[in-house]
């Protein structure tokens, strides 16, 4: 995207107050890093779709393949990935797995994004 002339400053000012406030927020660089993680692996469509898909129910693999018309191993895979980013968590009731979101946070931040996207008009 080429920048016109009104999205920079047209001359250089540092407002030292303001950076210094931020400065002494900003959180470490890992947890910095771990942040982009968990954007980057919400970056995927089926990572997304499974998200959705399990704020609404809690939900076993054969449920979201089916959802998804995707495979077992396939979903497995995302759902592994999902994890690993601590985003799901399952529970074994005999032979059966459930997924379901690891905690309030996820539905949140994922019910906010949607809603942005939604209320902006990006869809």
């Amino acid at each position: 995207m080429k920048r016109t002339r009104t999205e920079i400053c047209e001359i250089t000012y540092i407002d030292r107050k303001k950076v210094s406030s931020v400065m002494k927020k900003m959180k470490p660089e890992t947890t910095m890093q771990q942040l982009a993680e968990t954007f980057k692996v919400l970056g995927d469509p089926t990572r997304t779709k499974i998200i959705f898909a399990l704020s609404q129910e809690e939900l076993c693999v054969c449920d979201i393949a089916n959802l998804l018309g995707a495979t077992k191993s396939a979903v497995s895979h995302q759902l592994r990935i999902l994890r690993n980013m601590r985003l799901v968590k399952y529970r074994k009731e005999g032979k059966m797995v459930f997924y379901s979101l690891d905690d309030e946070h996820i539905k949140n931040l994922f019910n906010e994004c949607l809603r942005h996207v939604e209320e902006e008009g990006r869809v």
